[in-house]
């Protein structure tokens, strides 16, 4: 987005430009919330333009309100936001993975975390009496909003095809249905357990133990899609798959490059952290095609003064624009500058650093020096002029953190990309020590614990040793089928029973119809939700909905009230406990749900289901002899803020072969489009939660009313005789030459690089063919596809 026009200086007796700003700002926002902002799209599709005014602040506030409002929660929804992400007080945001605030200084919440606990606390039921009323087809025909926003779901439902509605089935049918398909089947490898980030920790582990018990490691996740590359990049370089730094590293950085983040919208709570930094001078560089919210300034809500006077905080100070795609050419460029001041500079490397602790330098100062300028400027869309800027910064800053998300690592060169980071901070030694280091956003609650809990489809001889050993089990040694590879199978025939765990498996995954296509292929489809989705339309020849507690409600079991613990993104392990009556007497717990599960399924099993299932803690026993780092897993997670995993490369000790952190020599990927092509990625709108949409409106890109548009460079639409919301159709081509496209999409101009436009997922996900996955990371490259836009006829 482009920067704030400026305005008088005095007008209605609002006398800064923050409080001009913000005074307009809740004059529209009234206008939203009596045109119903918070509800699915009504009325005709507008552009405002770009968004002006601080990310979050009154805004936030008024949209929290509207919330409250719609969804009946005046009662419970202030008890939530008291009680959300607070230490001894109640449960874990079912968000986003920002860590909780270690001081406990402030109401650690925000507008989207809001939306997302009273969605799930609405007062709306989904029941018997529904699905009698409403086929399978019909619903079919509703909208992602109009099927969540019906309410929770109440009781286990099994499909009826001769009726084509879906029919109460009892708990105890339910799983003798699953166990018995299971049973069956020829071959274990011919179920897949998949997992979104929602899934505690506790249920984690009984998860991969019924899988592994059952005999096969296919355990497909959302980190297959999300940042897969992240793991791999840091294990290669580093020797752990997770970032180093903290949220107290945050708190005491001298400088924060911030890439590929949306962070107003996907990662809210970080505007506190940005804001806090520029405070007491900090630098903070964004990096990312498109100039969101979050990288302009802020107004924290609960800064209670800032919020009186419509006092505005700084969150950035240099926002760099590259091409899709050409953040690794920028760090390169970075690193080739940072060597060229070493020069004449005796303090621009830490040589001593580099000597002691890192391996492949000279080989990675050759490929620096051998990259010409010009290709750095063309691959990364900036100037040499903007790449010197960032690398002054980094040179200048004592301490540096480098964050980043899927704009870094939905790409085909992500693991690339995330190495050439890595690099960029072994110059300097920015790694091992406080307010320095590496700092993946993880986009979901837990995603990070689903993958230290064992959800990994290629896990490590040694935690199967571990695991074996102390659950008395004889796990599989063969890699098992991640995402991809499992709608591969599904649609071979090889996969015959798919169990999704949380999620919206139909629409999250890439190449929708094929994805769905491969889900009604397969004998059985079971899924475990909160509330109805796509993905209980797109079945199997038998399903299975099975509805569970959300993280907000009381999980009640034979030794009384459970808590659940989760990870977040930066390796904070605590205790989440819900605080409200569950939905329905007939909602089951997830861990209760895996067991009854397990029970029917492997009817000989040793393993005490129903015992760990009536005290949590007995799981974390058991945990706490299989996983690293758990230890005294009881005691430590009931610790103040809980406990932290061990980094071992926070202390410079690194498990790759060298023993020491290695340097990539990776050849620069060549990203720009061809001629006519423009590299399009996917995004969140700001009123949506991954495949949840809340309503049809993106108030940080000026959005009303309308999902289905593409953002495009003003000169590209140009170039191609395209009006602002003019209708147009978008190709993408696969690497295997295929096709596909979406007809009628609406263009609005954009601040964002020529040959470089965005939307909305889930809905393009159709343009990512299954096909279209990183060979570096095997995901999905949802923020790479070569499309071409042209007007509709």
């Amino acid at each position: 987005m482009t920067a704030c026009a400026p305005h008088a200086p005095t007008v209605g007796g609002w006398n800064s430009l923050d409080a001009f700003d913000n005074k307009q700002q809740l004059d529209g926002l009234e206008a939203t919330a009596r045109d119903g902002g918070g509800e699915a799209a009504k009325g005709k599709p507008g552009f405002s333009g770009p968004y002006h005014h601080p990310a979050a602040g009154w805004g936030a506030a008024m949209s929290v309100g509207r919330i409250l409002l719609r969804e009946r929660t005046l009662l419970d929804g202030p008890r939530a936001i008291f009680r959300m992400n607070h230490e001894g007080k109640g449960f874990d945001c079912p968000g986003c993975a920002w860590p909780d605030d270690t001081k406990g200084l402030h109401l650690d919440i925000c507008e989207n975390g809001i939306k997302h606990v009273t969605w799930e606390m609405t007062h709306k039921r989904v029941g018997r009496e529904f699905f009698a009323e409403h086929s399978v087809e019909e619903l079919s025909g509703w909208s992602e909003f109009e099927l969540e926003n019906k309410g929770r779901l109440t009781e286990p439902m099994a499909y009826d095809a001769a009726t084509d509605h879906y029919v109460p089935i009892t708990w105890d049918d339910a799983f003798e249905l699953i166990g018995r398909s299971l049973r069956e089947l020829d071959d274990p490898n011919q179920a897949s357990f998949y997992t979104s980030g929602r899934l505690g920790n506790e249920a984690t582990f009984l998860y991969q133990l019924l899988a592994r018990e059952l005999g096969t490691n296919n355990l497909p996740d959302c980190s297959n899609m999300c940042h897969e590359a992240s793991g791999r990049a840091l294990k290669a370089a580093l020797g752990t798959g997770k970032g180093t730094v903290d949220l107290a590293d945050w708190e005491a950085t001298d400088a924060l490059f911030i890439m590929g983040v949306n962070a107003a919208s996907n990662a809210p709570r970080m505007l506190t952290a940005l804001a806090e930094a520029h405070r007491r001078g900090a630098q903070i560089v964004h990096i990312n095609p498109l100039v969101e919210a979050a990288a302009s300034r802020t107004i924290v809500p609960h800064d209670v003064l800032d919020m009186a006077v419509f006092r505005s905080t700084k969150t950035s100070t240099l926002n760099l624009q590259p091409r899709i795609g050409g953040d690794m050419a920028l760090m390169r460029g970075m690193a080739k500058a940072i060597l060229e001041m070493s020069a004449t500079d005796a303090k621009a490397l830490d040589k001593e650093f580099i000597e002691r602790h890192t391996a492949g330098f000279e080989e990675y100062r050759a490929v620096c020096e051998a990259t010409p300028w010009d290709d750095i400027e063309r691959q990364s869309g900036l100037s040499r002029a903007d790449v010197l800027k960032a690398a002054r910064v980094y040179r200048n800053a004592d301490r540096s953190i480098i964050s980043w998300c899927l704009g870094i690592t939905q790409h085909e060169h992500g693991v690339d990309t995330i190495r050439e980071i890595v690099n960029v901070l072994l110059l300097r030694g920015n790694l091992g020590r406080e307010g320095a280091g590496p700092s993946p956003v993880r986009g979901h609650s837990n995603v990070q614990g689903n993958r230290t809990c064992g959800i990994d489809h290629r896990p490590a001889e040694q935690f199967l040793a571990r695991l074996d050993e102390v659950c008395g089990i004889e796990s599989p040694r063969g890699h098992g089928l991640d995402t991809v590879r499992t709608i591969e199978a599904m649609h071979r025939g090889d996969v015959k029973v798919f169990v999704g765990m949380g999620g919206n498996f139909a629409l999250a995954a890439p190449d929708t119809p094929y994805t769905q296509a491969g889900l009604r292929n397969c004998e059985l489809t079971v899924h475990v939700s909160t509330k109805l989705n796509r993905s209980h339309l797109v079945h199997g020849r038998q399903a299975l909905i099975l509805p569970c507690l959300g993280r907000t409600e009381k999980d009640q079991q034979a030794k009384g009230l459970q808590s659940t613990s989760v990870e977040d993104s930066m390796s904070m392990v605590h205790l989440s406990v819900g605080m409200k009556r569950p939905a329905s007497p007939q909602l089951r717990s997830e861990p209760a749900i895996i067991a009854g599960i397990a029970k029917a399924a492997l009817p000989g099993s040793k393993t005490p289901w129903d015992w760990y299932v009536g005290d949590y803690d007995r799981i974390r026993d058991t945990m706490s002899k299989v996983l690293d780092g758990f230890e005294d897993f009881n005691r430590r997670v009931r610790l103040p803020l809980g406990f932290r995993l061990k980094q071992p490369a926070r202390e410079l000790v690194f498990g790759t072969p060298s023993g020491k952190a290695g340097f990539s020599a990776a050849p620069l990927p060549d990203v720009i489009p061809a001629s006519g092509t423009i590299a399009l990625g996917t995004m969140r709108s700001h009123d949506q939660w991954n495949t949840t949409i809340y309503s049809d409106n993106d108030r940080y890109r000026g959005i009303k009313n309308l999902r289905t548009l593409v953002f495009m460079n003003a000169q590209d639409m140009a170039d191609r005789g395209i009006k602002e919301l003019d209708p147009v159709d978008i190709v993408s081509t696969a690497k295997d030459g295929s096709v596909r496209s979406l007809e009628g999409y609406l263009a609005v101009p954009y601040d964002i690089p020529r040959s470089c436009a965005a939307g909305y997922m889930p809905e393009m996900n159709v343009l990512c063919a299954i096909g279209d996955y990183s060979t570096q990371s095997d995901q999905p490259i949802m923020k790479h596809l070569k499309v071409t836009i042209t007007r509709s006829a």
